[in-house]
């Protein structure tokens, strides 16, 4: 496939977020990925420079973070998969995802992966099948929609 001047290669995906900090600890434990580290000597470095402010950081498990967001990624990096980024935002999730993820179980039987994310705060929305393709749909702690499928 031929490149295309001026395309970007590289995206991340990103989700808004009520708690951003908490809803990438729960995508990372859910995907096996890393929440990526907070940099605290360069955030307290910012924040006393005055290029920053204290209100723009939180401390999120005992570290100091931006709490505008968070993100996770693959354990093997950019090039395996996108950065996923959760960001703050104001306002309440209110409709259906217009994107969503579907997460593959491999070789886990599927509602036994769906009974965990459950123990964990997900929610079953609904049972669905085409063909010989069975999902379950279901939504993360913040009501954000996602598939569970072989």
């Amino acid at each position: 496939m031929g490149s295309v001047p001026g395309m970007a290669y590289y995206f991340q995906v990103t989700i808004d977020a009520s708690d951003p900090h908490t809803l990438a600890d729960w995508w990372a434990e859910t995907l096996g990925w890393d929440v990526e580290p907070s940099d605290e000597a360069m955030i307290r470095g910012l924040v006393a420079a005055g290029h920053a402010s204290d209100d723009d950081t939180i401390t999120h498990n005992g570290v100091l973070v931006w709490k505008v967001g968070q993100a996770i990624r693959h354990p093997e990096g950019l090039e395996r998969a996108p950065r996923v980024l959760f960001q703050l935002v104001p306002e309440a999730k209110t409709v259906k995802n217009r994107m969503h993820f579907d997460v593959r179980v491999g070789d886990d039987p599927r509602e036994d992966v769906v009974a965990r994310l459950v123990d964990r705060g997900a929610t079953v929305l609904h049972e669905g099948r085409v063909g010989p393709s069975v999902w379950t749909t279901m939504a993360d702690i913040e009501g954000n929609e996602f598939c569970v499928s072989r």
